[in-house]
């Protein structure tokens, strides 16, 4: 039976930012009751428009940012406070990379000098042989010597992907936490760089936590996948099946908006208005303003997760009392 890695019990994230003119404080809730579960091995896509909430549960999940509610198991054990010890030493194991490469690394330092430097600063491996050890990571992402004494700047976007990748690989880390890891590339390089990750994972038994808004790169690299609106989950279960047959009013609005080859029409839902402000989260359902089918229970009243026949949970009013029988294509 497989493991679970990785553990997101209820976990909740709010700041507070300063309205009007009196610059009173306001609470913006990022996150809300967020529970998920991740197989060793496996890939849990996270889904959702920019500000559902994608990125601080991916933080959350490393410890970069504590929950203001909730907890976080690694392998059954409590993520320590961040900076600590313990957490350091758990960090090893866990790695992140962002959507923008250029950003995340050093541009003064080379390529080799930058995948090298976690090695450097956890004191791993003799010293003398780092270089080869970086060398031969950089040679697993498909970049050379010559990339390894370049600056970032003198990479292209998607070489540049590959040196965050091994950077975050020369730990060898059981789980991966990719925020967006593509979305910043060509068309044709993403392809590249999402098969590469495919193959490292199979060959290094990673398991990943993948953050995107691009259900296509979703469907091909992840086992299930959580839709997020809002700092809250509406919809989870096996990829396929979400995809192809979404359940929830958000979900379906999602899949409806990706191209699909050779099909001349398909409906495409176009919700009305934009996200609400997190600052000024509607009552009940968040998503009943957005809705074409909200009720008046949506307005007053929070939904629960069911459990659909099929394994899916969704978090809808219309779906307690009216289960999915149409399959919808994508």
């Amino acid at each position: 039976m497989t493991a679970t890695i990785l553990d997101l019990h209820g976990i909740s994230r709010s700041y507070s930012t300063r309205q009007g003119l009196f610059g009173t404080k306001v609470p913006v809730h990022a996150v809300e009751e967020v529970s998920l579960s991740l197989k060793e091995g496996q890939t849990l896509a996270l889904v959702g428009e920019s500000g559902s909430g994608k990125s601080t549960t991916g933080r959350i999940a490393l410890g970069l940012e504590r929950p203001n509610s909730g907890y976080v198991l690694f392998r059954g054990n409590e993520l320590p406070p961040a900076d600590t010890p313990a957490w350091r030493r758990m960090r090893t194991h866990m790695q992140m990379i962002y959507q923008d490469p250029l950003a995340a690394l050093d541009r003064r330092l080379s390529i080799l000098d930058q995948v090298r430097e976690p090695l450097d600063i956890h004191d791993i491996g003799a010293a003398s042989k780092r270089n080869n050890e970086a060398l031969t990571m950089l040679d697993a992402v498909g970049l050379n010597a010559s990339h390894a004494s370049s600056l970032p700047y003198q990479l292209s976007g998607g070489q540049r992907q590959r040196a965050v990748l091994a950077r975050a690989l020369i730990m060898q880390p059981a789980l991966l936490v990719c925020d967006e890891p593509v979305s910043a590339l060509d068309v044709s390089i993403q392809a590249q760089v999402v098969n590469l990750l495919m193959d490292l994972q199979k060959d290094l038994r990673l398991t990943l936590l993948f953050i995107s808004h691009d259900l296509k790169v979703v469907r091909q690299v992840s086992q299930h996948t959580a839709v997020m609106y809002l700092g809250r989950i509406v919809e989870y279960g096996e990829t396929n099946l979400l995809l192809s047959s979404p359940t929830h009013p958000y979900t379906k609005a999602l899949v409806s908006a990706v191209p699909v080859v050779g099909r001349r029409t398909r409906e495409r839902i176009i919700l009305k208005g934009e996200p609400p402000n997190p600052a000024a989260r509607p009552t009940g359902c968040a998503f009943h303003p957005r809705c074409s089918i909200a009720r008046p229970q949506c307005v007053s009243v929070s939904p629960t997760f069911s459990t659909l026949p099929d394994g899916r949970s969704v978090a809808c009013h219309a779906v307690h009392t009216n289960p999915p029988t149409k399959k919808v294509g994508t």
